[in-house]
Formats: C-alpha cells, sequence, structure tokens
C-alpha cells in the first residue's frame, strides 16, 4: 500500500538514513565495531544497538496507541502534505534505559537486526497511514507530548545525529585498523 505523502516523506527519509548508517557499519570487524575512543563515549556497535532499540521502542508505541485507540479514527487526512515540525532541542541527551545499548553484541547481529527492525517499521507505517496520526500522541521524556506523526519524524531525525555520531568514532584516534 501506498503511503501518504506525509509519511512517505519521514519513510524516505529514514531509509536514506539508514542506508548511510548500514554502509559506515558494512565492513567493520568485532573489534571496530566494540571500539570506543574514550570510556564516556558509545562504540559503532553501541550506536546500532541503541538505533534499533529506539525504532523498535517507537514501533511498539505506535502499535500500543493504535490498539488503545480502537476503531473508528478519522482517516489519514488526504491534505496532509507535512507533520508539524519537532521541538527544537540543544545537544545529546542520556538515553532512557528501555532504549540504553549494551556492549558486546556481534557486529553482523546488529546489522542483521537493524534491517529486520526496519521491515516491521514498514509495516507499522503501513497501518499508520490508515489512521490520522495527528490523533495518537504520547509524551517525549524531553520533547513533551508529540504525535506519532512527529514521533516517526523524531526517528529519522535520531537516527542522523547518531549516524554523525558514528562517524566521529570511526574517524577517532586509534580507531582500529581492519
Amino acid at each position: 500500500m501506498p503511503l501518504p505523502p506525509a509519511l512517505d516523506a519521514v519513510w524516505r527519509q529514514m531509509e536514506a538514513v539508514r542506508a548511510d548508517v548500514l554502509r559506515e557499519a558494512e565492513r567493520l570487524s568485532q573489534a571496530q565495531s566494540e571500539w570506543r575512543p574514550s570510556d564516556a563515549d558509545w562504540s559503532v556497535g553501541e550506536i546500532l544497538h541503541h538505533l534499533t532499540l529506539a525504532e523498535v521502542a517507537t514501533g511498539k508505541l505506535t502499535s500500543k496507541l493504535l490498539k488503545d485507540a480502537g476503531p473508528g479514527l478519522p482517516p489519514f487526512p488526504a491534505d496532509l502534505a507535512a507533520f508539524t515540525p519537532l521541538p527544537e532541542w540543544q545537544g545529546p541527551r542520556e538515553a532512557p534505559p528501555v532504549v540504553r545499548p549494551e556492549k558486546g553484541h556481534a557486529i553482523d547481529q546488529l546489522r542483521a537486526d537493524m534491517k529486520a527492525a526496519r521491515e516491521r517499521t514498514g509495516q507499522t507505517l503501513e497501518r499508520l497511514a490508515a489512521v490520522d496520526p495527528r490523533r495518537l500522541t504520547w509524551r517525549h521524556f524531553a520533547l513533551g507530548e508529540l504525535d506519532l506523526g512527529q514521533w516517526w519524524m523524531l526517528q529519522a531525525r535520531h537516527d542522523s545525529d547518531h549516524l554523525q555520531q558514528l562517524r566521529r568514532v570511526k574517524a577517532a584516534p586509534g580507531f582500529p585498523g581492519s
């Protein structure tokens, strides 16, 4: 099922950023995926794990809100060209426990998990395309009340922010050679 334009724009942005993330992680060894520039920094593997956890959490949130709303939600507005922009925020924040990454996952499994999560996201967005996502809201720990369109926009922005973090890790002095 084709996505409505506003949701399709978010999907395309998510797909473009995810392709860049996977390209950056494509040929990394296990040692490279576990290396950290400092004890305070995440490794590439932890970044990948965090991105997957965050995407899965947004998918679960979407499923919960759709289920709780039940039937009778208004359909996706045919004239909705874009979602309300996200509120601004400054700098990185500590990840909530539900999306805090773990160390030591196999790099091949991390890449596979990211791809599987994205496949499920496609299915979730197809379900979301049937209703007006602006009617379904949930409070973000730092940004306040967001509707589901904004939650998925945040996912794309979040991936983009962590793509830059991943690139900084790979460019840091001491990053192991292949």
